[in-house]
């Protein structure tokens, strides 16, 4: 079974991805792997950089990532062109990896499953839901950015009404990490059951 973990920025789906791990589950973060297909060397390296130009690296040469956000989200050509991109690389990583698990079941933490239209390659949509305000508070906090970057990205990501629509299962994060760790122990078993009786 494969479930497909989502959620805006700043809902809390990295921290449900960890408690998840911690109960033996494979946990793919496409995020990362999306950084693992720009590194320097790559094919997807080279693409960016086609497609950015030279303006795009940093001193030592590789993709700076803060720069590339910037641009992508000033300007949505940008960053559909980007996505085309990585997207399929993430992709064919994502099934690599699913082929070799022994995980009785694999997350696969993703914050575009809405946008990208990919519902179907899950069998199951996880949805990590919050206040806005939490998620603002969480982003500029976490990753240092100004709270109009983090609002940018936030507009440039679907609704949350639209991303409910695509959940089978909803996890409100507006509290502690500890009743998140909670909700997400009393998923696990619950998934875990559904594949007993499957």
């Amino acid at each position: 079974m494969i479930i497909g973990l989502t959620g805006g920025i700043g809902s809390g789906k990295s921290s449900a991805a960890n408690f998840f791990s911690a109960h033996n589950v494979l946990v793919l973060e496409a995020d990362e792997l999306a950084k693992e297909a720009i590194t320097k060397g790559t094919d997807g390296f080279m693409q960016v950089v086609d497609c950015f130009g030279e303006s795009i690296l940093n001193e030592s040469g590789e993709i700076d990532r803060d720069l590339m956000r910037e641009r992508i989200f000033s300007d949505h050509t940008m960053k559909s062109k980007l996505e085309s991109i990585i997207h399929p690389l993430v992709g064919n990583k994502i099934l690599e990896k699913i082929a070799e698990s022994i995980s009785l079941y694999t997350v696969v933490e993703v914050p575009l499953i809405f946008e990208t239209n990919s519902m179907n390659n899950y069998d199951r949509i996880l949805v990590i839901d919050c206040y806005k305000s939490f998620q603002l508070e969480r982003s500029t906090r976490r990753d240092k950015n100004s709270q109009e970057l983090i609002q940018k990205i936030i507009d440039s990501q679907c609704t949350r009404e639209e991303r409910l629509s695509i959940a089978n299962d909803v996890i409100a994060n507006n509290g502690s990490l500890e009743e998140l760790k909670h909700k997400i122990k009393e998923t696990h078993y619950f998934y875990t059951e559904l594949i007993k009786h499957d």
